[in-house]
């Protein structure tokens, strides 16, 4: 059975769709931003026409990345998790952005809440195993939800703490900061929900840990994720 094209009842071309998806997710833009540069490059939509595009399309994209990734990662045998918590306001209301990155920079899953207890954290673990399956190590912070959660689901004997020891998750909450200011702050929590799970996966697609390849693997990775990013979502 021949898959159906998700662009069929679209006048605009699917190249334009996934440029604008992709620089309105992956770069720290506003809809006004991205609709200009398309305007620079002879591309006449509105900014509301980009953000029904991001709607549409960025969950597809985001899903069709994941499924690849996920089945890639899953056979690490030395695999260490970071978790972390991000404040956020919507509407003026404090929220908990739950993150879990893996030793290499991938973000695993986001997950937004309005508490950090137990009960937060143990859904949180719960949902990152169930998709990603397990880790040899998890790297806390030490609040106590985590090794409350960690008792429920067996992973004390694999939970570390310690000063330094999370970098790792506390710099990658810096592109998330810096596209929440261009956003200028989020107004319902389930579109925080939708933009971070789709941003997690653009970001892990593009990330090609630049400071520490040499400049030739690196442009060989960046021409193959865009090459990729250009057929998602292909008939």
């Amino acid at each position: 059975m021949t898959k159906r094209s998700p662009f069929r009842y679209f006048k605009t071309s699917p190249e334009i769709i996934r440029l604008a998806v992709m620089l309105y997710v992956r770069f720290p833009l506003s809809l006004r931003n991205v609709e200009d540069l398309l305007h620079e490059r002879g591309i006449d939509v509105s900014h509301e026409t980009v953000r029904f595009w991001w709607n549409r399309f960025g969950p597809m994209f985001a899903a069709e990345i994941r499924r690849t990734r996920v089945s890639r990662i899953r056979c690490y045998s030395n695999w260490q998790w970071h978790l972390d918590e991000v404040f956020v306001k919507i509407n003026g209301e404090l929220h908990y952005l739950w993150r879990v990155v893996d030793h290499e920079g991938e973000v695993l899953e986001s997950y937004v809440k309005k508490r950090r207890d137990r009960k937060a954290a143990l859904k949180f673990l719960k949902k990152t195993m169930k998709r990603h399956g397990k880790a040899e190590v998890l790297v806390t912070d030490k609040l106590r939800s985590y090794g409350a959660a960690m008792k429920v689901v067996g992973n004390v004997a694999k939970q570390e703490t310690g000063r330094w020891k999370n970098n790792r998750a506390e710099n990658s909450h810096l592109p998330f900061r810096r596209r929440e200011s261009a956003m200028i702050r989020f107004r319902r929590m389930r579109t925080l929900q939708k933009f971070v799970s789709v941003h997690a996966s653009v970001f892990n697609h593009f990330n090609q840990e630049r400071s520490l390849s040499q400049r030739g693997h690196f442009k060989m990775n960046r021409t193959a994720a865009l090459a990729e990013w250009r057929g998602l979502c292909a008939a």
